[in-house]
Order: C-alpha cells, then sequence, then structure tokens
C-alpha cells in the first residue's frame, strides 16, 4: 500500500502547480477550522462572571515562515476584529517546501487551550490539528475533480 505523501505526490507530480495548490488550499482550510472551532468552543460559550470578551484571542493568530509566532501580547481590553487576511497572504506567498507557522499570539492562548485556574480546557489547536491528514486528502480530491483528473 503507497503512503500517504505517495498517494498524493504521484498525481500532483504529473500536474503542474497541483501540489502547490493542494499546500496552499489545505493550510487555508486549516486556519479556517481553527477560526470555527474557536468560535465554537470559546465564544459561543457563556462568559465566566466579570469577564469581558474582546475577540483578542481569535484576532491574534499570525503566520509566518520563518519562526512560530510566540505568546508575546497582552489583552488590549477592547473589541478587536477579527481579520485573517494577513495570515492568508503569508500562506499565498509560501513556497512549496516552506514550513509555515501558526499560532496565536495573545499571552493567554495557552490558558484557554489547555485550561487553567479550574476552566475548562478548550483544546481546539490539538483538536483541529490532528485533521491535518483528513484536510490534505479532502482538498487533494477537491483540486484532482477541479483540473478533471
Amino acid at each position: 500500500m503507497a503512503s500517504f505523501a505517495a498517494t498524493v505526490g504521484d498525481w500532483c507530480a504529473k500536474v503542474p502547480n497541483a501540489l502547490e495548490i493542494v499546500f496552499k488550499e489545505s493550510a487555508q482550510e486549516l486556519v479556517s477550522q481553527l477560526d470555527r472551532l474557536l468560535a465554537d468552543e470559546v465564544y459561543a460559550k457563556p462568559q465566566p462572571p466579570g469577564y469581558k470578551r474582546t475577540g483578542f484571542l481569535r484576532a491574534s493568530l499570525m503566520a509566518s515562515t520563518s519562526a512560530m509566532p510566540t505568546l508575546s501580547r497582552d489583552n488590549p481590553g477592547a473589541p478587536v476584529p477579527t481579520d485573517l487576511g494577513d495570515v492568508i497572504l503569508v500562506i499565498n506567498g509560501a513556497d512549496l517546501g516552506d514550513t509555515i507557522y501558526l499560532g496565536y499570539t495573545a499571552n493567554y492562548a495557552a490558558f484557554v487551550h489547555y485550561g487553567a485556574n479550574g476552566t475548562t480546557p478548550r483544546p481546539w489547536v490539538t483538536l483541529v490539528a490532528q485533521r491535518w491528514i483528513t484536510i490534505v486528502e479532502a482538498k487533494a480530491a477537491e483540486v484532482k475533480a477541479r483540473l478533471g483528473l
């Protein structure tokens, strides 16, 4: 039985740019699923008493091709709109073979993800990361269908 990478790689090698399309669209889908699950698991849940929801955690997702974003930014305490445009630009600017680092920069992201001080963990990053192979398989099938392969 051929490996997952070999299967995707075989047909992508036959079509110029197919591998790059699958790579970028898979990364974009991963970002979309991260955002959607974070919204469902954190923002759609009731707020703890005294907590002021700003959307900062959701808006703090960053992408880079050179280093993992760090948990280094304080919540400004005011509403922050979510705009994934810069993340998508990094993905679209990446070359095939680049590593795309995705990370939240809100300094409390790990506390939300793993739980702290008795709060329930909301492991949205882990849950979406576990879907990577499924995401790539689905995007490969979409690209194949689009290209008539």
